[in-house]
C-alpha cells in the first residue's frame, strides 16, 4: 500500500545577523558566508513557522553585505551578513498521513 503525502509549503526570505566582533573583511566575509552556518539558519528560518516545518530547498542564497565598524578602535575591521536569503519550506499537510477511522 503506497502512502500518498501531502504537502504545505512556504517561501521565505530572510537575512542572517552580522557577526559581533569587527574582523578583516576577508575573514568576516567568510564567516558569513560559511556553508555550516548558512545551512543552519536556514533551518531556522523554517522552524521559527512551528511545528513540523523544514527546509524543502534554497531558492537563494543571498547576497554578501559588508560594513565597516564604527569605532576607533575597530577601524578598517568589517562585519558581514547575508540579505534576501530565499528559503521553501514544507511541512506535511493535516489529515493526509495517518490513521483514519474505518480505514486500513
Amino acid at each position: 500500500m503506497a502512502t500518498a503525502e501531502e504537502y504545505i509549503y512556504r517561501d521565505l526570505m530572510g537575512n542572517t545577523l552580522p557577526s559581533q566582533k569587527c574582523l578583516d573583511k576577508t575573514e568576516a566575509s567568510a564567516n558569513a558566508s560559511d556553508e555550516y552556518l548558512l545551512k543552519k539558519k536556514e533551518k531556522v528560518f523554517c522552524e521559527t513557522q512551528g511545528y513540523g516545518w523544514h527546509v524543502a530547498e534554497v531558492k537563494n542564497s543571498g547576497s554578501l553585505i559588508c560594513e565597516e565598524c564604527g569605532d576607533t578602535a575597530s577601524k578598517g575591521k568589517f562585519q558581514c551578513h547575508l540579505k534576501d536569503i530565499v528559503v521553501a519550506c514544507k511541512r506535511l499537510k493535516p489529515g493526509s498521513v495517518g490513521l483514519f477511522p474505518g480505514k486500513g
